[in-house]
């Protein structure tokens, strides 16, 4: 079955850093585009960034110059290196990915990882 897992949210303070993974498994033949989105309480779901099979990355104005996108496809797995986080950062971390699984193309979404900043 496949799936997508988020990891690393925690409780840090304003200014701290975290990195967030998410890794596929479940017999997946290939990766394409794979993103981090993030939802605070009684807010929709934003785009964080997003980063193609071929490395090009897209990110949110709000977290420009201080979040960076990253996947190691050896190991189908996404990261997000969080750096000068801010109380605004504070939300649900989901990640997505499109995956050629059952001969298709899907979009799966991962159960989300919960990031708190304190100021």
């Amino acid at each position: 079955q496949v799936q997508l897992v988020e990891s690393g949210g925690g409780l840090v303070q304003a200014g701290e850093s975290l990195r967030l993974s998410c890794v596929a498994s479940g017999g997946i033949f290939s990766i394409g585009d794979m993103g981090w989105y993030r939802q605070a309480p009684g807010k929709q779901r934003d785009l964080v960034a997003v980063m193609s099979s071929r490395g090009s990355t897209n990110y949110a104005d709000s977290v420009k110059g201080r979040f960076t996108i990253s996947r190691d496809n050896a190991k189908n797995t996404m990261y997000l290196q969080m750096n000068s986080l801010k109380p605004e950062d504070t939300a649900v971390y989901y990640c997505n990915a499109n995956m050629w699984y059952g001969s298709r193309w899907s979009l799966y979404w991962g159960q989300g990882t919960q990031v708190i900043v304190s100021s």
